[in-house]
């Protein structure tokens, strides 16, 4: 698909442009994140009502999220292992956890702003920009964190050169093939996730590698597709300098709410809340849904921000 229609970034189109094309196979679509528990997937209908993360993600302490951010387990930019020094490390391992909110994963964040984040899945379907949603974000001055998988920065080179180099946002990294990383092929919703240690790292980097080319810096965040993971991916992602982020509010249901339900779901969110929507289904519920929301809850004195401003890395 062409890029979307954007007037490029001088420079920074010539950069995308230039890069080698990673492996851009597909899955069968680009997996909406969250359904009735956190998740859908693109075979499985759309959710009936909001999804409520649960009680234990959604009353989780300060002091808790502070914990998981223990700078123990995440690897420095200077220090990060190759793949062959993964491999060695994690041989043998088996996972004891897999989810959307489980051991090491960031749900929500130390501070009183809200952080909004929004995927970009690429693949069939999945490659389009909610531009609507975007001018709302910047008409209000709102900052957000966009999660862009390979297959969207492959389908828009010089639009994600262009939200690269826009203050309001950050770029953060939502992996090579859109898949839920594993360390033994476990599935989420009917899509394999990776197949094995060598697989994962390959989601892991191979995204993380065209992201820095594109904006200068390796990513600090990863979400998966389907947002699932198990513990030891978990591990293996903050060994390689990333903070595995996943959320408390599900605001468009993988882009399957009506604009009602996104209002109502995004407008409840408080301080150290993190929203996950999309912004590459413009014809989802999303734009409408923040449009409606977005002004009340400044109104009320919520502020925004993005991970990096709310997270320690």
């Amino acid at each position: 698909m062409g890029d979307s229609k954007r007037r490029p970034l001088a420079g920074r189109r010539s950069l995308l442009l230039g890069i080698a094309g990673l492996a851009s196979a597909a899955l069968a679509a680009c997996a909406p994140v969250e359904g009735p528990s956190g998740g859908a997937a693109p075979s499985v209908p759309p959710p009936t009502g909001p999804a409520t993360p649960p009680p234990s993600i959604a009353a989780i302490s300060s002091e808790q999220a502070a914990a998981a951010l223990e700078p123990t387990a995440t690897a420095t930019a200077s220090a990060v292992p190759d793949k062959q020094q993964i491999l060695a490390e994690f041989a043998g391992r088996r996972p004891k956890e897999w989810g959307l909110h489980i051991t090491g994963v960031v749900n929500n964040s130390p501070s009183k702003h809200v952080a909004l984040t929004f995927d970009a899945c690429g693949g069939p379907g999945g490659t389009a920009c909610d531009h609507a949603l975007l001018t709302t974000l910047r008409r209000l001055h709102v900052p957000a964190t966009l999660f862009i998988n390979s297959r969207w920065v492959h389908a828009n080179p010089s639009l994600a050169a262009e939200l690269a180099a826009e203050p309001l946002f950050e770029l953060a990294n939502h992996g090579t093939l859109h898949q839920p990383l594993s360390v033994n092929g476990r599935s989420a919703y009917g899509i394999p996730g990776t197949a094995n240690a060598a697989a994962a790292y390959d989601e892991l980097m191979g995204n993380q590698e065209l992201m820095q080319q594109l904006t200068g810096i390796a990513p600090g965040f990863f979400r998966p597709g389907t947002a699932f993971y198990d513990d030891v991916a978990v591990d293996m992602t903050r060994r390689l300098g990333m903070l595995p982020v996943n959320f408390t509010i599900n605001g468009d249901g993988g882009a399957t709410y009506p604009p009602g339900t996104v209002a109502g779901e995004v407008g409840r969110a408080a301080a150290g809340d993190i929203v996950i929507s999309h912004f590459n289904r413009p014809a989802a519920g999303t734009a409408e849904g923040y449009a409606r929301t977005l002004p009340g809850m400044l109104e009320r004195g919520i502020t925004f921000a993005r991970l990096r401003d709310v997270l320690t890395l």
